[in-house]
């Protein structure tokens, strides 16, 4: 089934009813389906054919929704970009993914421009704005060409690739195919939040992830899609839409937005009583932030625990359960939830051993919601899924009752505000800085971002560079979110017989013996899913 029919199906079932409302901008269901279907049949007017690529970086808007579907109805896949990543990591997904056709916004052209040679490969560049060497986001909307409907395509072909960083830092891409979508939005119905036709359903994270991903099955059911129309997250603009909208569902918040409407609720000031459940995860969260969402905005919070590889859905913790376990005092309110319906999960020992209750190691999944692969990748591809269980990279434990416990994250990924960053992937381009010596990369516990990201540096010339020049060099290479934000510098840093660095010594000193341990779960290695 091609991922497509489930806007075709409500198309016909709800024409008139509203599909997408953005500030004082609204389409009817009708209207969304007729610019799918023209957009997918103008990218193919252009040569392209199906199980092409088409990559974009969009700011959230229709634009996205537009693409997704009508990309999906044309047989070509697509490949969201992090529009929060530096050019040159972005033209490399472009890159890797072999995009024919890359769709951004005007905010990115400079970047893009400075980097031209890098993204020389597209035989098409697309602008929502005016920029040069592009085409208009409205040229993809010529009455010429109009499809007739989804083109047919099988359960089996590829619909999306969703780049996740790998432990090289260099980005991954989790092949999803239309069976992949397709569970994924079913799953997501049966044990995060059953939406029903005509509920009213906000994206406020960045629809090129986690809340792009709840927009399938928010279409499936016929939902109207409200997306917040601010620059960045405002909490106040977020209340006025579900009060005036009565919206009932907020597709997906990282547990930082979560405080973020701590900080800025007033009681009373906005009427947010239809509100019925917010989807939250991308990062740890503290469970004395739980627990004042919770007393605050009610029994409305779903967690998610999944990864790109197996988009958001292995394991979940329901709204009722969430009630549940606050009222009773259960500590299993900071798990991860019990796992999905359609999904199978162990926790497993270096040999692929499955462990008792209680007992730590990798946690495996497998279900028809995991990835097929990684995008032209056959060894990363046999490494994450030997023995058929997509192994997540992350430890943790259940517990007799079945709860997950997240403890810690192989290969040392950092989780700060929703955003997956790999240590080595910074580490590379500080090692650069002509006055560093060695450095080690790590996240450490900050209250409001969950792990803020840390480098301890050592400098061969002690007055060879300031925090501020560390955090300024990261920026000329590496996206905003990846920084460090603070550094500190030592004399030396602990390392093996062999010189390879202690990291776990180095991070206990943070985390007073955690070995990097959370309270609370979350998405872990959600591939950008969530974060402002």
């Amino acid at each position: 089934m091609n991922t497509a029919a489930f806007l075709a199906k409500v198309a016909r079932q709800r024409p008139e009813q509203v599909a997408i409302r953005y500030g004082n901008s609204t389409e009817t269901y009708a209207e969304f389906y007729e610019r799918a279907l023209t957009l997918g049949a103008n990218l193919l007017s252009r040569g392209l054919r199906q199980g092409d690529r088409v990559a974009f970086a969009l700011a959230n808007g229709p634009a996205i929704l537009e693409t997704l579907y009508g990309s999906f109805a044309a047989g070509l896949a697509v490949v969201p970009v992090n529009a929060r990543l530096h050019p040159r990591e972005m033209a490399y997904i472009v890159q890797n993914a072999g995009a024919r056709v890359f769709i951004h916004g005007p905010e990115y052209e400079q970047g893009i421009a400075e980097c031209a040679a890098e993204f020389s490969g597209l035989d098409l560049r697309v602008c929502t704005g005016t920029a040069d060497g592009t085409i208009g986001y409205e040229e993809l909307f010529s009455a010429e060409h109009v499809l007739d409907g989804p083109v047919d395509v099988t359960e089996d072909d590829v619909s999306w690739l969703f780049y996740t960083s790998g432990t090289t830092g260099r980005p991954k891409g989790a092949t999803w195919t239309h069976r992949t979508i397709r569970a994924m939005a079913m799953n997501y119905l049966a044990d995060v939040h059953n939406i029903q036709p005509g509920e009213v359903v906000l994206h406020a994270a960045p629809m090129s992830h986690g809340g792009g991903i709840v927009s399938m099955p928010a279409v499936a059911r016929g939902a109207e899609q409200i997306i917040l129309d601010t620059p960045s997250f405002t909490p106040r603009e977020l209340f006025r839409l579900i009060q005036d909208h009565r919206a009932s569902h907020i597709a997906f918040l990282a547990p930082t937005q979560i405080v973020r409407m701590l900080e800025d609720h007033v009681p009373g000031e906005y009427d947010l009583s239809t509100l019925k459940s917010i989807c939250y995860g991308g990062a740890p969260i503290l469970i004395e932030h739980l627990k004042r969402a919770l007393q605050t905005f009610g029994p409305v919070f779903a967690q998610i625990y999944g990864q790109g590889e197996a988009p958001i859905t292995i394991t979940g913790l329901s709204t009722t359960a969430h009630a549940e376990l606050l009222a009773a005092g259960d500590a299993r309110i900071g798990s991860a939830g019990t796992i999905r319906t359609d999904v199978e999960a162990r926790v497993v020992d270096s040999e692929d051993r499955e462990l008792a209750a209680g007992e730590a190691g990798e946690i495996v999944a497998r279900g028809d919601v995991v990835m097929r692969g990684y995008w032209n990748n056959p060894e990363a591809t046999a490494e994450a899924l030997r023995g058929g269980w997509l192994h997540t990279g992350d430890i943790g434990m259940f517990d007799e009752r079945g709860y997950l416990f997240l403890l810690d994250r192989a290969k040392d990924m950092i989780i700060s505000g929703g955003n997956n960053v790999y240590p080595r992937e910074v580490e590379e381009v500080i090692i650069q800085h002509p006055a560093v010596e060695m450095v080690v990369v790590l996240g450490i516990p900050d209250e409001y971002w969950g792990e803020a990201v840390h480098a301890v540096i050592v400098l061969n010339d002690p007055k060879g560079a300031t925090e501020r020049e560390i955090i300024d060099y990261c920026g000329q290479h590496l996206a905003g979110y990846k920084k460090p934000k603070a550094v500190d510098f030592v004399d030396a840093l602990p390392v093996s017989g062999y010189g390879k660095i202690l990291r776990r010594e180095v991070r206990d000193r943070y985390w007073g013996g955690q070995g990097g341990r959370q309270i609370g779960g979350g998405v872990s290695a959600a591939s950008e899913v969530g974060g402002p």
